[in-house]
């Protein structure tokens, strides 16, 4: 998320800038006043307003977040209250010829006059960069701070060194213009430095120190502390393109679940999935969203070692006779076109949907690591053959893996890297898709998905594949171990 960028539309108006303050270390709101003088056309009859607001479109005042209309007191031009239109600067009172054609006509016309206003501009005038842009010194102002992370009601930054001094400043300001801020921090460790569970050390720059968030997200709720497990905004777009991968009726294997946010969303559609995270406040937290979503009897939730997991779920999956009564959500009235009258619908069939034998998705989102996770599918349905292509039509799964690489401008180098690292932890080749055609229509199953940039050098991938057969049905070297 972004602040709002600067209230002046162009750089003429130093009239409607907010006072300058670059000593300021504690925020003031109170001096950030200033009175603006400006002429107004006051409108006879205030029905008239809209019309005449857009006649007067080239006369009237553009500038960001000041409303144009305002309401006139009775004063010495009129003894009533009226309506009246903010006109440009450098429009006098006194001088027609800085009047459109179109104002002098309805001066002329008696429906308008022209009159002087006073502005009062004060610190709701302004954005929080207008008013940061007034306090940090100038020559720290190429890179102000605009960006943040939103969890729910804190606002997450990650400030640079430069900016600290200016820190509580700039979260007060932050706090204040954002309505739904109720607590900002700032970041003062790397994701995962200390801990496997990637959370992070934070101080409170504004607010309380609450933690306790609730995020909406795909049609889904999840409330989780957030100094206790991991979450991160800015991966919403990548939740639902994952998501839109699953059908109904498969199952999904979710090692790395953290609080749900591919999970809950994939049982909300009839997905079955197996959710792990080895943080205990994750799974809680987990469980708990769950509940809260209606979508328990979908999830089976884990708390264990990623690595024992894909192995243990494959296994307990095979034994696994979990079967549900669906029944597809249909409005209890509608309308018909012909006789706007309500008519009920018959009810809906019931359907059974029953758990597959087989994973047809695994994911894997923890990017610092998750390609070392791969091991573990060797030998994973070893013995298991029969329950797959070509004995059945079931397919073997598609692995998404998270994983950092660096970033170039057509990701070649990275996705060869990539798949590289792949193949040496599976012992099999995975070659690199290739760049499609325009007209190729058929798509691999291969596939190194660029999510976003991390770090100016530092791009995250989901390198998304099928797990080969040479691999799934290889006897394990080590324990010559199966899935039973």
């Amino acid at each position: 998320m972004t602040t709002s960028q600067p209230l002046q539309k162009d750089d003429s108006a130093d009239m409607f800038r907010p006072p300058v303050n670059r000593a300021m270390r504690t925020l003031d709101r109170a001096f950030f006043q200033k009175d603006v003088n400006l002429a107004a056309a006051c409108v006879l009859d205030s029905k008239n307003i809209a019309t005449y607001r857009k006649d007067l479109h080239n006369d009237i005042i553009q500038v960001e977040r000041l409303l144009p209309i305002r309401s006139v007191p009775p004063n010495a031009f009129t003894d009533k209250s009226m309506k009246c239109l903010l006109l440009r600067p450098g429009t006098r009172t006194d001088d027609e010829s800085s009047w459109s054609p179109r104002l002098q006509e309805l001066v002329k016309a008696q429906q308008v006059f022209v009159m002087p206003y006073h502005l009062r501009l004060d610190y709701r005038s302004w954005s929080y960069y207008d008013i940061i842009s007034a306090i940090i010194p100038e020559n720290e102002q190429d890179e102000i701070p605009v960006g943040f992370s939103a969890v729910g009601h804190v606002a997450h930054l990650n400030l640079r060194d430069q900016y600290l001094p200016y820190k509580t400043l700039i979260a007060s300001v932050l706090k204040d213009k954002n309505p739904i801020i109720r607590t900002v921090i700032n970041k003062t460790d790397d994701v995962g430095e200390e801990n496997d569970f990637r959370t992070f050390k934070y101080e409170v720059l504004a607010g309380p120190d609450n933690m306790d968030v609730e995020v909406k997200e795909q049609d889904c709720i999840f409330n989780f502390d957030f100094s206790k497990v991991y979450w991160n905004s800015r991966l919403n777009t990548e939740h639902h393109r994952l998501v839109a991968k699953f059908q109904p009726g498969e199952a999904v294997c979710d090692v790395m679940a953290g609080v749900g946010p591919f999970a809950v969303p994939a049982a909300k559609k009839n997905v079955w999935v197996w959710a792990n995270d080895l943080n205990p406040d994750s799974h809680k937290s987990l469980v708990e969203n769950a509940k809260r979503n209606k979508v328990t009897r979908l999830i089976q939730p884990s708390c264990s070692n990623g690595h024992s997991f894909i192995r243990t779920s494959a296994s307990d999956l095979i034994n696994s006779n979990r079967q549900l009564t669906v029944r597809p959500k249909v409005p209890r009235t509608a309308r018909t076109a012909e006789t706007q009258t309500p008519f009920r619908h018959p009810p809906a069939a019931a359907e059974i949907l029953k758990e597959p034998k087989t994973f047809s998705h695994y994911v894997l989102n923890l990017p610092a690591s998750a390609l070392t996770f791969l091991p573990a599918f060797i030998g994973l349905y070893a013995g298991r053959e029969h329950l797959f292509q070509p004995y059945t039509d079931v397919k073997l799964p598609m692995i998404h893996a998270y994983c950092f690489s660096t970033k170039s401008d057509d990701n070649k180098a990275e996705r060869a890297k990539i798949c590289a690292e792949i193949s040496r932890q599976l012992g099999y080749e995975i070659k690199a898709p290739r760049v499609k055609e325009e007209e190729e229509e058929e798509e691999e199953e291969t596939e190194i998905w660029d999510v976003r940039d991390v770090a100016p050098q530092k791009r995250m991938f989901c390198a998304s594949f099928r797990l080969p057969g040479e691999v799934a049905f290889r006897e394990r070297e080590d324990t010559g171990e199966r899935v039973r």
